[in-house]
This record gives structure tokens, sequence and C-alpha cells, in this order.
């Protein structure tokens, strides 16, 4: 038993159905997870991006060194050392906000070099008419340059989010009941790794290609905005 639900292990097919509830339930801490750990993502990524654009290297080069940093380390270790050592310092966080802190974090290295590129993909007379029709450099960025760059960023964006995605099971590890994780248990306690390790596959391949579709409608959907990509 687990989450309340008792297995019925009179025949593959009941037993399939009766671990399917608290699949699902795995299912959402997996989503959960990977839609935080993808937020923060994109929100550091394009914090590094804008750091490491800076003219000055004072700010270019540590924030350069940190990204590098970042993803030159596993995911597992950055893991570890926020679940363990934060603690000693008095950072206490549910391990479930840590995990997803971490996979934020590791992909946001990757995602400042999406923004790097699609930012430095927008035609330098862009800034030059910006800059003739006295626009501030934030007004810039945010009204001309950012859209422009939108379309550029999402197909790689969108094979992060899969990757997150597929990583969350590292999260195991620190006791998070993700999806990969629930069905273990219910494998240690049956003694059948099966079913439960096919369904979670089945539940994998069904929400990366919605993602992935997802990203499709969407990559497809913004140049129809008026957003330029020349």
């Amino acid at each position: 038993m687990l989450f309340g639900f008792e297995w019925d292990l009179s025949s593959p097919l009941a037993f399939a159905i009766s671990i399917m509830p608290i699949l699902l339930i795995g299912m959402w801490v997996t989503i959960q997870a990977t839609v935080l750990g993808f937020f923060v993502a994109l929100v550091l990524g394009l914090v590094f991006a804008v750091l490491k654009s800076a003219p000055s290297r004072f700010i270019s080069w540590p924030a350069t060194l940190i990204t590098e940093f970042i993803r030159d380390t596993p995911l597992l270790v950055q893991l570890f050392f926020l679940y363990y050592v934060l603690p000693e310092y008095g950072i206490v966080l549910p391990a479930f906000m840590t995990g997803a802190l971490a996979l934020g974090i590791q992909y946001s290295a990757y995602t400042s070099e999406v923004y790097r590129a699609g930012l430095e993909a927008v035609a330098k007379d862009q800034h030059e008419a910006a800059r003739a029709l006295n626009l501030s450099a934030a007004r810039t960025f945010t009204h001309i340059v950012v859209p422009q760059a939108i379309p550029r960023i999402v197909p790689a964006m969108g094979n992060y989010l899969v990757s997150i995605m597929k990583d969350v099971p590292v999260l195991s590890v620190v006791t998070v009941l993700e999806m990969l994780n629930v069905a273990k248990i219910v494998g240690d306690r049956t003694f059948s790794y099966l079913i439960p390790l096919s369904l979670v596959g089945g539940l994998y391949l069904i929400m990366t290609l919605v993602a992935s579709a997802g990203v499709r409608l969407l990559d497809n959907w913004l140049p129809k905005q008026g957003i330029p990509l020349k």
C-alpha cells in the first residue's frame, strides 16, 4: 500500500490498473518539478546571458566562470550540495524545492547560451534604429531585441524542457516521490518490476510527446504574431 491505495495482484491487468492512481500522483510531482525547474532555468539563464554579454570584463568573466562550473559539474553533485551542505549554514529547503532548484541551476548554464545566441542573432541595424528613435537601452532590449530573439530560441528551449523532465528521476535520491521512485517502491514491495516500470516508460513517452508537440505549436505560432525573424 502507498498513498492509501491497495494493489490487486490477482492478474497483470488488475495490478496495472490498481497502481495507476499512485503512478499518476508521481507523474504530477514529476510535472511540477519539471515546470518549476524549467522556470528557474529560464530566469537564471537570462540573468547569466545578460551578465556574460556585459561590456565590462569584471562582470562578464565571473558570470562565464560560474556557468562553466555549473555546466561541467554533475547534477547529482549539485543536488547533494544543496540538500546536505546548505542546512549546515541554516538554509533548509524541502526535498522537492531543493530538487527543482538543482535542476533549474544546472540547466540555467545551458539556457544562458541559448539566450546569448538568440540575442546576438538579432541584426545590429535593429539596435541602430532603436538609438535613432532615441529609445533607452532597457526599452530597446525589452521591446526590440527580446521579441526578435524569442522565436529563435524556442526550439532549443523546448529540448531542454524535455531534458529536465527526463532528469527528474534523479531527485529520488533526496526522497522526492516522483514517478520512477514510486514505481520502484511498488516493485520493491510486490517483487514485480515489469509492469510498474513499463507503465512509467509509457507515461514518460506520453509526457515528452505532448511537451514536444506544444513546443512545435509555439514555434509555428510565434512568427504569425508579427514578430520579425530577420
